[in-house]
């Protein structure tokens, strides 16, 4: 079975973005992107000079022992990876860092520099946040653009949010002044179990990238990580009768809101996302 296929918007060099800290609950989308760079055998062709951007009382640099016995410093850098899109050898560009602790807009001006050198078209920023879901149901993903043709082919919405907004939200505000088409995907993460990682929100995030983007990810033991994140939730959740009582109450609101989806054009979705990775070698 053939994957759908993306808009054109989608179909050229695409920017994927997350970044550490405010925008990440879980460490859900730093992790999405650290796995698509492994799983597509991404290569580093830049990084951001972390002088001009972090208060390094606040990311620190982190100091190690090498395999060598050279004690090397890790600094807080932020990085420009490229992979191929399996289908086509399209670039895809990863962008992996720690939300700045100054000079955004001069931050979000050099990534997207490197953008219109590495000939992005599309820009996908990636979030976490903390929100009343049960951990026993689907991470509710919510995927948003304020660019017509997306949101006509994807039938997606604008985003409606107004408030404190962090790198992703700069970082797509100018991408948008450039001229490039933008996507917002964020992932709910019970914030019962905030404390990372979170294994289900970015199984659940890279499911969506691989829907979007209509390219198959090696998922790994993503699943499995998923579901041993979820029976050791179960089990503190069985420790304490409140916090048992509390998860139901989410169950069951979260069953009510979501009943129209369990239809047959729901089912036949996850049906066929299923055999495009059966069908897909190393899957």
């Amino acid at each position: 079975m053939n994957a759908p296929q993306p808009p054109d918007a989608l179909r050229g060099a695409v920017m994927i973005a997350a970044f550490e800290g405010w925008n990440d609950a879980g460490s859900a989308a730093s992790q999405a992107v650290v796995h698509l760079h492994q799983a597509w055998d991404a290569e580093q062709v830049d990084e951001l000079d972390p002088e001009e951007y972090h208060d390094f009382q606040v990311n620190r640099p982190q100091v190690a022992t090498d395999p060598d016995g050279v004690r090397r410093i890790t600094w807080p850098v932020t990085s420009i990876a490229v992979a191929e899109r399996p289908s086509d050898g399209t670039e895809l560009v990863l962008v992996h860092g720690i939300e700045p602790s100054m000079r955004w807009r001069s931050y979000c001006a050099e990534l997207l520099d490197a953008a219109e050198r590495l000939g992005v078209t599309t820009v996908i920023t990636l979030g976490a946040l903390l929100a009343d879901v049960p951990h026993t149901r689907p991470i509710p993903i919510t995927v948003t653009s304020d660019d017509a043709e997306i949101r006509a082919a994807l039938d997606l919405d604008r985003s409606t949010y107004e408030g404190p907004t962090g790198i992703v939200g700069v970082l797509a505000h100018e991408a948008r002044e450039r001229g490039m088409s933008t996507l917002s995907m964020w992932a709910a993460v019970p914030h019962y179990v905030a404390h990372p990682p979170s294994p289900k929100a970015t199984l659940a995030l890279l499911t969506k990238i691989e829907e979007l983007l209509g390219e198959a990810i090696d998922v790994g033991e993503l699943p499995e990580d998923a579901e041993a994140w979820q029976n050791g939730v179960d089990e503190l959740a069985a420790e304490d009768s409140e916090i048992a009582e509390y998860v139901q109450q989410l169950e069951e609101a979260k069953d009510t809101a979501e009943l129209p989806e369990a239809s047959g054009e729901a089912i036949a979705r996850e049906f066929e996302r299923y055999l495009r990775r059966r069908d897909t070698p190393g899957s």
